[in-house]
């Protein structure tokens, strides 16, 4: 016999709103992260619409904006000394066209209380070590504290637990359309700018810089460019950061003017893949699944879209509505065929491919076309 209906591994972006979205289907769900909570983690903040709207469908996005997050009213590109800003596509009546950039420790921590007051059973400092099988057939998890372990059984344990994903390691999840890491990024957090809109500046040489509003009054300014620079930048972490803000005048008198207000965070572990996001009593969702580079910010949307059709594949499953063999594997060509043409867009900015501002149009169009229902 099973204790849980499901055991989502990992809890943030991805794995809270499963859990809460199966929680709130009835059935009972245990959701474990090797972290404590609030806590932050590295992320690129950028909520479009289409998220933003499934925080609004789930009733969550007024409690993001009422932590003090601000809402986005343009997004400006400047492409070699253009400035343009793409026009907002046809929404329905219910969506305002405003987006947001959260701070994960305050957005990751709404999403989990909204698991636990859907139903869910919540363990922090729970890292799974394993996975328990019957024959091909996973069963549960066994992990627990830095002390002792202990298992627990489920009809399917979905891994929400990042690229690096425990649970895909564990069944071996084969991945495809692979690329290599392609970019390099650093940000931190700014006060005293007076940001109010994001901003993102594209060089000649494959340089950007990204900036936007977020919680507490403060600005975060992202600065990248191609994977191989990221060891001569990363020698150097401030003085190169500054370099390339400073092609943008306006901007680099206004950072010197503020104050930075924590270390600096970055990568250059950014692999793009897709997973087979499910098999015999497993699933996987958001970056364990489909990892794509920063470069377009469609990490937190994607986790948020995945999230909801992995909860209804596994339900249309466990309902009887169909056998779940078939509806999980609509939950693999669904999501492939949202996510194939925003990956190829988006491995090609990373490489530092030309993109023409009507390319960034269709891009925006195509983010519309998911905004649900």
């Amino acid at each position: 016999m099973t204790t849980y209906d499901a055991i989502v591994v990992g809890a943030r972006c991805a794995g809270a709103p499963a859990a809460m979205l199966l929680a709130r289907k009835g059935y009972r769900v245990l959701l474990v992260d090797k972290m404590s909570f609030p806590s932050d983690i590295m992320s690129t903040h950028f909520i479009h619409l289409p998220g933003r709207a499934r925080l609004q469908r789930w009733g969550l996005f007024e409690r993001v904006i009422d932590s003090g997050c601000p809402a986005i009213k343009t997004v400006t590109l400047h492409l070699n000394g253009i400035a343009f800003t793409p026009p907002t596509p046809p929404l329905p009546p219910d969506i305002t066209p405003e987006t947001i950039c959260p701070r994960r420790i305050v957005l990751d921590q709404i999403l989990i209380d909204a698991a636990v007051e859907a139903g869910a059973e919540l363990r922090q400092d729970f890292r799974v070590r394993d996975l328990l099988w019957d024959g091909d057939r996973v069963t549960g998890v066994r992990g627990g504290a830095r002390r002792g372990e202990i298992e627990e059984t489920a009809r399917i344990v979905i891994g929400a637990d990042g690229m690096h994903s425990t649970v895909a390691r564990a069944v071996d999840a084969p991945c495809y359309d692979t690329k290599p890491s392609l970019t390099f990024g650093y940000y931190s957090y700014w006060s005293g700018l007076g940001v109010d809109a994001t901003h993102i500046y594209f060089f000649d040489d494959a340089r950007g810089v990204l900036m936007f509003p977020t919680h507490y009054g403060q600005t975060c300014i992202g600065v990248g460019g191609l994977h191989d620079g990221f060891h001569d930048f990363r020698a150097g972490i401030d003085a190169n950061y500054r370099a390339v803000i400073d092609r943008i005048p306006e901007l680099g008198e206004r950072l010197r003017a503020g104050k930075r207000e924590e270390p600096y965070v970055g990568t250059a572990d950014m692999p793009n893949f897709f997973r087979k996001p499910y098999g015999a009593g497993w699933a996987l969702v958001g970056d364990a699944g489909y990892h794509r580079d920063f470069i377009t910010g469609l990490g937190i949307t994607d986790a948020f879209r995945d999230a909801e059709l992995v909860a209804n594949a596994i339900d249309d499953g466990f309902s009887g509505r169909r056998p779940l063999e078939e509806a999980m594997a609509d939950y693999e060509s669904t999501r492939n065929r949202i996510a194939k043409p925003l990956y190829d867009f988006t491995t090609r900015m990373a490489a530092g491919e030309q993109v023409e501002p009507a390319e960034f149009m269709a891009f925006g169009a195509a983010m519309a076309a998911q905004i649900p229902a």
